[in-house]
């Protein structure tokens, strides 16, 4: 009866252990800060031990205009050590924006804000280092250049380029 019973726990113990190392989906909260704070919903799902998706909802609120977006990357992870690893990798996205935009009216020579909104498409990437717990929880740091494409979000930003850094934590599953 012993034996039986050491050999039912052995098993299970080695079918948890399995399991955890098949974790093919990670969901949590990337905070970040590209020209106003905001943070997103982030997914991770593993395409090979090498290769994942990432996509990310998220939103930036400032003084004067909030945007809401999409991004999806296409990352190479790469193991360092203990659960430390570091990835990279290319991707895009698509957004709106909602804003107050500083005219100019030549009628009277006075500058005002005017309520606006638009679309916009990203060309981005990602680089970064995560750490995966022995539980089901995993944390990184990364940088996330990112370019607008849109001439009307561009002039809201007074730029084209935007630098995004950001802090997540996940749930893997």
């Amino acid at each position: 009866m012993r034996k039986l019973i050491l050999s039912a726990v052995v098993l299970i113990g080695l079918a948890f252990s399995a399991q955890a190392q098949d974790k093919k989906n990670a969901i949590g909260l990337r905070l970040g800060d590209n020209d106003g704070f905001g943070g997103e919903v982030s997914y991770q799902r593993w395409l090979s031990q090498k290769n994942r998706l990432e996509f990310d909802l998220g939103w930036r609120d400032t003084k004067h205009y909030d945007a809401a977006k999409l991004i999806g990357i296409y990352q190479w992870v790469w193991n360092i050590d203990n659960g430390f690893k570091w990835y990279a990798g290319p991707g895009v996205g698509v957004g709106t924006w909602r804003g107050d935009v500083y005219k100019y009216n030549n009628g009277n020579g006075n500058y005002y804000y005017a309520s606006d909104n638009g679309a916009f498409l990203i060309a981005t990437g990602d680089i970064g280092i995560e750490y995966n717990f022995d539980i089901p929880l995993q944390i990184s740091l990364d940088f996330r250049p990112e370019i607008y494409i849109s001439s009307d979000y561009n002039h809201l930003r007074d730029d084209s380029f935007g630098p995004d850094f950001g802090l997540s934590v996940r749930y893997k599953f």
